[in-house]
């Protein structure tokens, strides 16, 4: 039998094992290298997008939709936007797994974490045309969120000191006059209604507030050169108010007696004419009396300049009223200030229904100085250098549409939970979200549902069955006031049981 000749295998061969080892690991290598820019051999579909901010995006950042990787950064370039300012150019590499994309789709920049790590997320829109490859998407300004070391930034040294002085300030402002607050927010709408007529007549033209306010310069600018004359006037009138404010009694007996005095002078007067006109005979004796006096008249005058070390100041002060209603007499005529008065009218009609719906929360429920009470306990964790807030971490359990995870598909309804994970984070979460919850009902009785509703499973109208969720306003029953509150309106005061606008109620 005749021997079977040997042939050598290729493993057998050192130099070609070792070159196909060097080309599999420079492979591996190249591979690993490029991973963030996009594999060679998958087919993908480029976008690019402008937007006004880069928003430290680095290339290499994830596209997402719904939570789902669809993609990465490519590339980031400068572009000149429209309007001349600059701003950054994304190219998204997206996988054929996402395509076809609406042509209303938009694109925002979004944290990943708080250290700082950003991914593009991909909102889809409904339009049934695509948009091309390499098209260009411009972005709004609202393309990026505010970051957190911006917002940490606004609580510098100095707002932090004035944070705290105004805590001060305001809580010692507040305290103790919690009735006399509520007494002037169930006045405000009243006040504010008589406002608007006020308002309404002062800016209607008939009125003519501009021709007097002209008016009152002119009688400013007319009355600076009396300005000594009505100084010693209001100083003599100082003295005699003065002296007879020292007998209150003998001012209330003359002005009782002066009737009676005026009917006897009206009577007795006549019969004096005798007496007058001797005395006109003997006014010539009285001559040298009068030149006695004009002797005297000296010492008469320096007892009056005494008194009147103040009457200098008075002439800077007319000038100064004369400067200040000059600048009222511009300000009528200022076209603007007739719209400002109709703006302040507007405005009125425009807070007083805001009001009415939020006075009963101070009047009725007293929700105003609840808060401070319970903002004061928030700020009581004693600390080295002062107090911090009081917190509580929020958990909830492994479920459906977790608060902890991405991508939900609907409303978190407590549904689905991990009996592992709910043993140690406590009970499912259900979303309750009840806004402008009602401090009274359409009759004024109390009805504070804030912090008083309790938890309800469901309040949904409208909503699947299958969602335990609470987002009607509405709360069924009454809730009665607070332990601090009132059983109704205050009589006499307009209320709204609604945020709507409508026709106040009065309180009977």
């Amino acid at each position: 039998m005749k021997k079977r000749a040997h042939t050598p295998s290729v493993f057998a061969n050192p130099a070609l094992v070792g070159a196909a080892t060097v080309v599999i690991v420079v492979m591996a290598v190249f591979l690993a290298y490029n991973a963030n820019s996009g594999l060679p051999f998958l087919p993908s579909f480029q976008v690019r997008v402008d937007t006004p901010d880069g928003a430290r995006l680095v290339v290499g950042n994830d596209v997402r939709e719904g939570g789902q990787r669809i993609g990465q950064v490519s590339a980031i370039e400068n572009v000149r936007l429209d309007g001349g300012r600059v701003g950054a150019q994304l190219t998204l590499q997206l996988d054929e797994s996402a395509v076809p994309i609406p042509d209303d789709t938009t694109f925002l920049i979004r944290p990943r974490s708080t250290l700082g790590l950003k991914f593009v997320e991909l909102r889809r829109g409904i339009s049934d045309t695509a948009l091309i490859a390499n098209a260009v998407v411009s972005s709004g300004s609202a393309v990026a969120a505010p970051e957190l070391d911006d917002v940490f930034g606004i609580f510098d040294r100095t707002t932090r000191q004035a944070i705290r002085e105004n805590l001060t300030i305001y809580g010692s402002a507040f305290a103790g006059r919690g009735e006399s607050l509520n007494r002037a927010f169930a006045t405000l709408p009243r006040l504010l209604g008589d406002l608007t007529p006020v308002a309404r007549t002062l800016a209607d033209p008939d009125t003519q507030l501009r021709r007097l306010i002209v008016e009152l310069a002119d009688f400013g600018r007319l009355t600076a050169p009396l300005a000594g004359s009505l100084a010693n006037g209001f100083s003599l009138a100082a003295d005699t108010f003065e002296a007879l404010s020292r007998d209150p009694r003998a001012l209330q007996d003359t002005i009782t007696e002066s009737a009676r005095t005026f009917a006897v002078g009206t009577r007795e007067l006549p019969r004096q004419r005798p007496l007058l006109r001797a005395l006109v005979a003997i006014a010539d004796d009285t001559r040298a009396v009068a030149a006695d006096l004009r002797a005297g008249a000296p010492a008469i005058s320096s007892a009056l300049a005494a008194g009147t070390e103040v009457l200098p100041d008075t002439p800077p002060l007319s000038d100064d009223l004369a400067d200040a209603l000059e600048a009222l007499r511009v300000l009528a005529a200022d076209p603007s200030t007739d719209l400002t008065l109709d703006g302040l009218r507007s405005t009125t009609a425009t807070l007083n229904p805001t009001l009415q719906y939020l006075g009963p929360h101070v009047t009725v429920c007293n929700y105003f100085n609840l808060f401070w009470t319970f903002l004061s306990d928030h700020l009581s964790e004693q600390v080295p250098s002062g107090t911090l807030q009081r917190i509580q971490v929020k958990t909830a359990p492994e479920q459906n549409n977790s608060l902890l995870s991405f991508g939900a598909t609907a409303p978190v309804d407590g549904t689905g939970a991990d009996p592992a994970t709910r043993a140690l984070l406590g009970d499912p979460a259900a979303l309750h979200a009840q806004p402008y919850g009602r401090a009274v009902d359409e009759r004024g009785d109390a009805d504070c549902e804030q912090g008083q509703r309790g938890y309800p499973t469901r309040l949904a109208a409208g909503a699947p069955a299958g969602l335990n969720i609470a987002v009607d306003a509405r709360t069924p029953g009454s809730q009665g006031p607070t332990f601090t509150g009132r059983p109704r309106v205050p009589a006499g005061q307009t209320f709204s049981a609604e945020p709507t606008g409508l026709a106040p109620r009065v309180a009977p």
